[in-house]
């Protein structure tokens, strides 16, 4: 290419350039007061509001800040003019401008930001995958220092919906503790009328190596997934429960997580949240008199009702680290599981599976929310977004005609009874419904793992409701190797995968649901299990174990395990109790004392190492969120212990050089 390439064919208009201009005519609404008083930056402020159009005479309404995770440019008819990364922030842009609307109507002053986000789905098993979860840290820092770069705002509305944008979001309102702060969920995507849900769709390239399906199967499955343009994903995995989440914390407006991106009824949502948020300034309702104790172990409480991602068991403790709230241990998770019965069916855990959708008409989170009050579980005194409690929320849901209409709706449409997708406790245990999450520890883990155990395949749980399994591990240094296995006939019925150095250190703690998918959907992949330090997908269903403690990286058990080894894992899915342990060599078993000594006297895995692509930012992220409590204190960055650390080395540095 050449220069003439570059400038040929110019139309000669561009030439007739403008030097100066009138400006805006009419006048600010100043007082003397305010050029006395007010800072520069608040004056100068106002020339800049008139220079992008706003009216002067219409200045000094109630500023609102909305910050949202769009992504992409769209053309008036919606056609992409360049793509966004992901279905999920691809019509956030129209929430947010029903909501500046609504705001503007009211005789206020929106403003209007954007710090996008990645997507999961599309960095499975790249590179990307190692910017996933450091992104959230990185992406609520730019939205806290972007809500205090508007020094005039004075309230907040986030607008997200995916795995890592809307945690982001959650976070960073958290952290405004002083100013009224609303979440708009992004809402959900429709499931194809004939095809296949976004998670199960992934797997089309473990299929296809293994024959399940043809080339052009794969082709057609793909093409149709994503049955409409905007919103998350089809099944409850990270993006569908961080909006139940945020709902449940008291942070978005009732019944609005999981609404179908698009639709009237998504599009009024941000008209309600808008009309909700100058209410709340109005009132002087802020972050800090919503977002308390009691609201994190509600949210806790209705994450294990829905059988939400684990990956909120990271998110959660970091909201709450925001809000300068107790954050939740190990201990206080098993606790709240153990008492917390499951009662929504849908995608991936089943036992039916319900893309979201209908769980939002089967009434959504107050429906969840109305049988967890008539057991105890909800302390109904929390303060919401709406102005009042989340039991006066509950009282006007369960006589309002929206919910009538709404479940009425759901099942005009698909012939489905609400019960059928939210059931009551009663009817969870007769359809055998289990609790959302185990703990196990053993030998292999001793700080602890994470198993979504609502998820083992039914039918490789024992009558007692107890999932046992022997078997040979196989070990994986690389994601990569571990996927290439799965396709060209390396792993076999019966193994216990081992895939180490997934951790933070090692590749930022990436996802793996390549491999939790692709066992899902191949006929032997109900009779492998998974042990990884790495996490899973919201999306991750089957015998698979993550999170675990320490990591490989880091000197964990799990990073001195080698082929050939004896695994034992015992999963109650009933107490919620489990361990993971290794016992011996296939040659030679051993008593698990023994067994441990022997475990804990070798070394690392020779072929262990962070992935030489592992960008610095992250590297970085793993060292400040490892000395800051590491993953089971939500990944966050503890300033003050930060400080400490260093000055701690900068005075043992010193004391070197002396």
């Amino acid at each position: 290419m050449s220069l003439n390439d570059i400038f040929s064919d110019e139309d000669q208009s561009i030439y007739n350039v403008k030097t100066h201009a009138r400006g805006p005519i009419g006048e600010l609404p100043l007082t003397a007061q305010m050029l006395e008083e007010s800072p520069s930056g608040d004056l100068f402020g106002m020339t800049q509001n008139v220079g992008m159009g706003w009216k002067p005479q219409d200045l000094l309404g109630k500023q609102v800040l909305i910050l949202g995770t769009n992504g992409g440019i769209r053309d008036h008819d919606g056609s992409p003019i360049a793509l966004g990364y992901h279905t999920g922030h691809w019509e956030v842009d129209l929430l947010m401008s029903e909501a500046a609307k609504e705001i503007r109507g009211k005789k206020g002053v929106p403003f209007a930001a954007f710090v996008s986000d990645p997507c999961d789905g599309r960095s499975q098993g790249t590179v990307g995958m190692f910017d996933s979860f450091p992104f959230r840290n990185d992406a609520a820092l730019v939205y806290r220092r972007l809500i205090r770069s508007l020094p005039t705002r004075q309230a907040v509305m986030g607008v997200a919906t995916c795995d890592k944008g809307l945690p982001a979001m959650m976070i960073a309102l958290a952290g405004t503790a002083d100013l009224p702060t609303i979440i708009v969920p992004g809402g959900v995507t429709l499931p194809p009328t004939v095809g296949e849900d976004a998670g199960k769709v992934q797997t089309i390239g473990a299929r296809f190596a293994n024959k399940e399906i043809t080339l052009k199967e794969a082709a057609e499955l793909g093409c149709v997934s994503c049955a409409t343009s905007g919103g998350g994903c089809q099944f409850l995995g990270t993006a569908a429960t961080a909006q139940v989440v945020a709902e449940a914390l008291g942070m978005a407006i009732t019944h609005s997580a999981l609404a179908p991106s698009g639709q009237p009824i998504w599009g009024e949502m941000a008209r309600q949240s808008a009309r909700a948020v100058l209410a709340m300034e109005k009132n002087q309702l802020t972050t800090k008199d919503i977002l308390t104790d009691k609201a994190i172990e509600n949210a806790m409480v209705v994450h294990a009702a829905f059988g939400g991602s684990t990956n909120l068991l990271l998110h959660i403790p970091a909201i709450a680290h925001a809000a300068n709230c107790r954050i939740p241990t190990v201990e206080d998770w098993i606790r709240i599981n153990k008492k917390t019965p499951r009662l929504v069916s849908v995608l991936p855990n089943g036992p039916d599976y319900h893309p979201t959708v209908r769980a939002y008409l089967a009434g959504g989170v107050p429906e969840v929310m109305l049988h967890l009050r008539k057991l105890g579980l909800l302390h109904e005194d929390v303060k919401t977004v709406t102005g009042v409690t989340l039991g006066e929320n509950l009282d006007w849901w369960e006589h309002s005609e929206r919910r009538a209409e709404i479940r009425k709706r759901l099942f005009a449409a698909d012939r489905i009874q609400s019960e059928e997708v939210i059931m009551s406790p009663e009817q969870a245990k007769e359809k055998g419904l289990t609790s959302t999450v185990t703990f196990p520890a053993g030998n292999i883990a001793p700080e602890g793992a994470v198993i979504k155990s609502t998820s083992i395949d039914p039918s490789v749980v024992g009558a007692d409701g107890v999932y046992r399994h022997t078997g040979v591990a196989k070990v994986f240094t690389s994601e990569k190797d571990a996927i290439k296995a799965i396709k060209t006939g390396g792993v076999e019925a019966g193994d216990v995968m081992v895939v180490i150095g997934g951790g933070p250190l090692g590749t930022g703690m990436e996802e793996t649901y390549q491999l939790t998918s692709a066992l899902k959907y191949l006929p032997f992949g109900k009779q492998v299990s998974l042990l990884t330090d790495a996490r899973f997908s919201g999306v991750s269903t089957g015998a698979c174990i993550g999170h675990i403690g320490p990591e490989a990286l880091a000197g964990g058990p799990i990073g001195k395990l080698r082929d050939g080894d004896m695994i034992e894992i015992v999963i109650d899915c009933v107490n919620l109790e489990g361990t993971v342990q290794f016992i011996g060599t296939k040659d030679k078993q051993l008593p698990i004392a023994d067994a441990t000594k022997l475990l804990n006297s070798r070394s690392t895995h020779q072929e262990l190492k962070p992935n030489p692509k592992l960008p610095d930012d992250t590297r970085l992220w793993a060292a400040l969120q490892a000395v800051s409590g590491g993953t089971w204190r939500g990944s966050v960055y503890d300033v003050d212990r930060i400080i400490e650390v260093l000055e701690a080395g900068e005075k043992a540095l010193a004391r070197e050089d002396l």
